[in-house]
C-alpha cells in the first residue's frame, strides 16, 4: 500500500509530502488542482517515462519518492 508520495521540484510543485492513509480509493478536486502532476510523479517512481519537461523551471532535477507498506513477495 502506498503510504507517502514526496514530490520535489516537479512539474510546478517545489515540495509536497502526501501521506496517505488506508481505504483510499480516489483522488478528487477541482480542475487545476493538480491531480494529473500527483499521477505523473507516481508513474515516473513506478519506473514510468519522465522527461526533463517534468522538472521545475529553474530547477535542474526533480526528485519523487513514493513509501509502500505491506507485505514482502515470497
Amino acid at each position: 500500500m502506498l503510504t507517502t508520495l514526496r514530490i520535489a521540484d516537479f512539474a510546478i510543485l517545489q515540495a509536497a509530502e502526501l501521506p496517505f492513509g488506508p481505504g483510499l480509493t480516489a483522488i478528487t478536486g477541482e480542475t487545476g488542482a493538480g491531480k494529473s502532476i500527483l499521477l505523473d510523479a507516481l508513474a515516473a517512481v513506478l519506473g514510468g517515462r519522465a522527461n526533463e519537461k517534468v522538472v521545475r523551471h529553474g530547477c535542474e532535477v526533480a526528485e519523487v519518492e513514493a513509501l509502500f507498506e505491506g507485505p514482502l513477495p515470497a
